[in-house]
């Protein structure tokens, strides 16, 4: 029988946003199923058995706990310890398996069947499972939707009054589709609760003076600013607080219903005060104090422990978490504004159309809310996810594609738990609305405490190409992001990156204009200069003059006067400038920042920033946002000759049986076959070991033919010997062989076997590889052969799926590009047949997360055609987390499934 596979276990949100737990079946789960049966109508048990039974019998309970998990697959969806729903499969022929769903009477209309069959499709896939099978009684129509509105192409055939439905459990676009919006519509409802709730209980537990009385009591502060007429619950709180707040001493004195739950207190309070939230019918829980997972030193697992717990209580309770340690939430919906942070900020109205924050620690919280004051940023929604346990970056994004007051996404990310995820998520809301983000660190994958993620073994500009495939503008500094946030929020996107310069400073002109060409902006005509002492006159005639030219997409206006700061008259004079033209402004101007009245006119702001420096960087953030979103519906590749199921297949047999965490390197010819799956051809290699066998080899492929050792240390490196071609008859393999066999002996002490392989025809050896990696899933990379690449690091790296687009500026991205254009007159190779590679390998490591490592090298592009003289391919346990199943984070650890540093190391070859 197979382990069971903890890596099927997630907790997911339905149709109405609550969350509940998706595992495979137990045999420990028989009184639980029969518990969901003996409550079934008597119609659901003939849909599902096609006969009445009023009980399971112990055979019928055995038989439907105890499976396999490979050809016999169950997973069931609970709720605490009852069960919800069952789906499962039984594979009746190789690829083809029989599938069936059970879903409790109480639980219809919430999504569950949709669910299961998202999972166990995915499970199907990874068992090499291609086609599903079901009857049906025409009567249950319910079943038949699950399947059609899934995306997939339904055969439905009737014969003795049974429905036979037959579809493809491959993945497509469609498909894909549908799921992403299942999963947005749902996480984004489950988030209501947090970020648009209609009431709210704010409640201090422990000891008076402690951390959560702190909390609590600067909490409340701000709560009661905002224009919020819901009904507010306050218990334990001493600070004094007017009406029309409601006081209680406990939990146990509230009848609610209630939506939002905000706690502060000792960790163990929180974690028990879990029961009486769920009997209030509390949705989402904000927990503000410490005392969890960021511990540190010997109490450190402790802490873990009771993050774990309260991760686990809250799931069962159907709350979903912010926090622990959160900075608080602001949140807008149909009972008003509510501020629920640790901010003694000013009391905001209503807000129609602005910002919405995210960021997880505490200081980091801080930070935002008092910049983004100061920049008066009108703030639509704020979340603090703390040690980020539940609720995550991903839930907040899903959240602000369905909030119309929030224009403007800005996250200040210290961790990421699925950047797989969060790419699909931002990919599709940039779209629409601009996102901008700060990733703490230097390298973008530090894990601060409490925060349990998988890690990478991929370089930084993994993450930064991450970001920008999705359309996020990646600031350096938070500053940065809120000034990119408020142009975004108040101007329109520049229709290019033609900027001009306006100052009344010549030396500030010309720095402004050098700064802007740096960053990739095209300055456009000389800086308009003015007057060091230029009033508002002056400006109005000289923004007149510019707003009648052509040849500009925005502007930047970088007042200086030599004393003093910014006259009134001057901001509206830029002001109404602005909104008279319509293009894209921003100013720095001395005393103003942010969005300032004064320099409004109309519904026209013209943002402004610190230093004009400053004006340049958040110009050139929305440009790049501008130039992605123009090309954000481009199509993905999809090359012919495809063959992704027969492809599963194969990568199923070849992993049954390999332990988690071990990876098994594929022998030339099975490693062919799977390539071709994928149309990618490898040229073909005979493996020898003496003189006699080389020849025969060469006279079968016919001359000329290459010799090469077959050591990853030496098989490409022809400048060290490893590799002899041209070799033109019987005498030159001979003479090769003798000076190969040698050379690798003195280099590595001993005989390795040679490959002789046909010539290929001359042209320029690159490097094409897809990886799949623990943090980001499916990675492709590009670069030139040789040295030089690796040492450099001149390699270009994307996250699949990608566009043509994608591919092409690969290609032209490494610095050493300019050898495949005809550099110093050489030929010009074929760039179309060295994409279709990258293509090709981009589709696969995307499809099959089994695919742990694929190296293509060299990939030698001649002036017509690429050809593949050697490759390398790995497979391994898919961990991939975002496989076409909706889940939500896994919290306080991190899934059982992810390969170690030193299990990794494990390698075994394998035959197919």
């Amino acid at each position: 029988m197979e382990a069971y596979p903890t890596w099927w276990e997630a907790d997911v949100a339905l149709r109405d946003g609550t969350p509940m737990h998706i595992r495979p079946i137990r045999p420990d789960d028989a009184e639980a199923l029969q518990r969901m049966h003996l409550a079934q109508s008597e119609q659901s048990k003939y849909f599902r058995f096609f006969a009445p039974i009023g009980r399971l019998s112990d055979r019928d309970l055995h038989r439907f706990t105890n499976v396999d998990h490979r050809n016999r697959v169950a997973l069931v969806l609970t709720e605490g310890e009852e069960i919800r729903a069952v789906g499962r499969f039984d594979v009746v022929t190789p690829g083809r398996a029989e599938v069936a769903f059970y879903v409790a009477d109480t639980e219809h209309g919430r999504g569950l069947g949709s669910v299961l069959l998202e999972h166990l499709a995915a499970a199907g896939r990874e068992r090499g499972v291609h086609t599903f099978l079901a009857d049906v009684l025409p009567a249950n129509a319910r079943m038949i939707r699950v399947f059609t509105d899934a995306g997939y192409e339904v055969a439905q055939q009737y014969e003795d009054g049974v429905l036979a439905v037959s579809f493809s459990i491959e993945e497509t676009e469609r498909s894909w589709r549908v799921m992403a919006e299942r999963e947005r519509h749902a996480e984004s409802l489950s988030m209501r609760t947090v970020l648009a709730a209609r009431s709210v209980v704010l409640a201090r537990l422990g000891p008076d003076d402690g951390e959560g009385d702190v909390l609590a009591a600067a909490a409340v502060r701000s709560l009661l600013t905002g224009t919020f007429t819901g009904p507010v619950h306050l218990v334990g709180v001493r600070a004094p607080v007017p009406a029309p707040a409601e006081h209680h001493e406990s939990l146990a004195d509230l009848t609610g219903p209630v939506e939002l739950a905000v706690l502060a207190g000792p960790a163990e309070d929180i974690t028990d005060a879990v029961p009486a939230l769920r009997r209030l019918g509390v949705r989402a829980l904000v927990v503000l104090s410490h005392g969890f997972g960021e511990i540190q030193g010997e109490a450190g697992p402790a802490g873990m422990a009771r993050q774990r717990l309260l991760l686990r209580r809250t799931r069962e309770a159907g709350i979903r978490l912010v926090g622990p340690a959160s900075y608080g939430v602001i949140g807008q919906g149909d009972a008003g504004r509510y501020d629920i942070t640790l901010w003694a900020g000013d009391p905001a109205e209503d807000v129609t159309r602005g910002i919405g924050l995210f960021c997880q620690s505490g200081p980091g919280g801080r930070t935002l809310r008092s910049t983004a004051e100061r920049r008066q940023l009108p703030l639509a929604s704020f979340l603090s996810a703390g040690l980020r346990v539940d609720v995550s970056g991903n839930d907040t994004l899903q959240f602000w594609s369905a909030h119309d007051p929030t224009a403007v996404g800005a996250l200040y990310l210290e961790s990421m738990g699925n950047p797989r995820k969060f790419s699909r998520i931002a990919r599709h809301l940039s779209a629409t609305k601009p996102l901008v983000a700060v990733v703490s660190g230097q390298t973008g994958q530090g894990t601060p405490p409490g925060h349990a993620v998988r890690t990478s073994r991929q370089p930084q500009r993994v993450l930064t190409e991450l970001l920008r495939q999705a359309g996020v503008v990646r600031a350096r500094t938070l500053p940065e992001m809120l000034d990119v946030a408020g142009l975004l929020l108040a101007q329109p996107l520049p229709a290019g990156p033609r900027t001009a310069v306006v100052s009344s400073s010549a030396a500030l002109a010309a720095l402004v204009a050098d700064v802007a060409a740096a960053q990739g902006l095209q300055v456009a005509g000389s800086p308009v200069t003015l007057e060091p002492l230029a009033g508002a006159k002056q400006y109005a005639s000289a923004l007149g003059d510019l707003s009648a030219r052509d040849d500009w997409d925005a502007v930047v206006v970088a007042h200086a006067p030599p004393v003093g700061g910014t006259d009134p008259e001057v901001a509206r004079a830029i002001a109404e400038a602005a909104a008279a033209d319509g293009r894209t402004w921003v100013t720095s101007a001395p005393g103003l920042h942010g969005l300032d009245p004064a320099l409004r006119s109309g519904d026209v702001t013209v943002p402004a920033t610190a230093t004009a420096e400053d004006a340049v960087a958040a110009l050139t953030g929305a440009v790049r946002y501008a130039r992605w979103r123009a090309h954000a519906a481009d199509p993905l590749v999809d090359r012919p000759g495809v063959d992704p199921v027969g492809a599963r297949a194969m990568v199923a047999r070849i992993v049954e049986g390999l332990p988690v965490g071990s990876r098994r390197t594929l022998d030339a010819a099975t490693a062919a076959r799977l390539l071709g799956h994928y149309g990618i051809e490898v040229l073909p290699a005979t493996t020898v070991t003496d003189a006699t066998q080389a020849v025969a080899a060469a006279d079968r492929y016919g001359y000329p033919v290459a010799l090469k050792t077959s050591s990853d240390v030496l098989r490409h490196r022809a400048d060290l010997g490893g590799v002899s071609l041209d070799l033109s008859d019987a005498e030159d393999v001979r003479e090769a062989f003798g000076r190969l066999t040698a050379r690798t002996r003195h280099i590595l002490g001993r005989d390795v076997p040679l490959e002789v392989q046909p010539m290929a025809p001359p042209g320029v050896a690159c490097v094409v590889r897809g990886t799949e990696d623990d943090l980001y899933g499916p990675v492709v990379s590009f670069g030139m052969g040789g040295d030089a690449t690796e040492l450099l690091g001149d390699v270009s790296f994307r996250i699949p799926p990608l566009t043509a687009a994608d591919v092409s500026d690969m290609v032209r991205s490494v610095r050493a590009a300019p050898r495949l254009f005809g550099h110093r007159k050489l030929p010009v190779v074929d760039i179309e047949a060295l994409e279709d590679v990258i293509a090709r390998t981009s589709m696969l490591t995307d499809d099959l997360p089994e695919v742990a490592e694929v190296s293509l090298n060299p990939v030698i592009v001649a002036e017509e055609g690429a050809r593949i003289a050697g490759c390398t391919v790995r497979v391994a346990r898919p961990v991939r987390q975002d496989a076409g199943r909706r889940a939500l984070p896994s919290g306080g650890s991190v899934p059982e499934g992810t390969a170690s540093e030193e299990s990794s190391r494990r390698e075994e070859s394998v035959e197919e």
